[in-house]
């Protein structure tokens, strides 16, 4: 998985008006959750833009709020790749995370809101990858077409172990054929999307079936093409 990096400022000033002010300053809001539980009450010392969220069982997770420039994050966002995001702090601290989640405006597409999810090495993440089709599939050279199903996969693995893209071979698929989720292993990675959605299947074209229907066969088995009287029943 490629690498990102992002540097960003502590943001302690949570309220609306403060929101809209950094809106306009070209700045977005985001937040970066903590992927390893705390045992409350916690004893330790937050650090700015920190707070903690209980979860459960007497656990919670460290939330630091922040903001970064859209010049920062364009790269990270506009990109049909993934990265692992190496966040850089004004006092020299460094977190990794993933980007979670992006909110958009309805109206004019302007980038809201980031949610990022810290990442730790020996603690898998799940995160959606996307997929390459490889190959020439039988049943396009029959005349049919290729339909790319689903451009990404929902996978579980350690960081440093995610590849940056998902690669399936469709050389063998035929008319009317079809890979399903369930199908399709990878190393290092548990693929957790549902078994039964179809990742890609050849689509039988009207081509294709006029080529399909213009050879028939009659009664005795005996070939014939589409067009010419067949032979009489003795």
């Amino acid at each position: 998985m490629k690498t990102f990096n992002l540097n960003c400022t502590p943001r302690e000033d949570l309220g609306k008006k403060a929101t809209k002010a950094l809106r306009k300053q070209g700045l977005i809001p985001a937040v970066l959750y903590g992927n390893e539980p705390v045992k409350l009450p916690y004893t330790g010392t937050l650090k700015p833009g920190e707070k903690l969220v209980e979860i459960e069982g007497g656990m919670g997770i460290i939330v630091t709020d922040f903001t970064v420039s859209f010049d920062g994050v364009r790269k990270l966002i506009y990109t049909p790749d993934i990265h692992l995001v190496e966040i850089d702090w004004e006092d020299g601290r460094r977190n990794r995370a993933i980007l979670k989640d992006i909110q958009f405006h309805p109206v004019t597409d302007a980038i809201l809101h980031l949610d990022f999810l810290e990442v730790f090495g020996d603690k898998p993440i799940v995160m959606n990858v996307p997929v390459e089709l490889v190959g020439h599939a039988k049943g396009v050279k029959a005349g049919g077409k290729l339909n790319h199903a689903m451009r990404r996969l929902k996978v579980k693995g350690h960081a440093e172990q995610i590849p940056e893209k998902l690669v399936v071979n469709v050389d063998k698929l035929e008319l009317g054929q079809v890979i399903k989720v369930g199908e399709l292993t990878f190393e290092n990675v548990e693929v957790m999307s549902p078994k039964n959605a179809v990742v890609c299947a050849v689509k039988m074209t009207r081509a294709a079936q006029s080529a399909a229907g213009a050879q028939t066969f009659d009664e005795e088995g005996e070939e014939h093409i589409e067009g010419e009287e067949a032979p009489a029943a003795e």
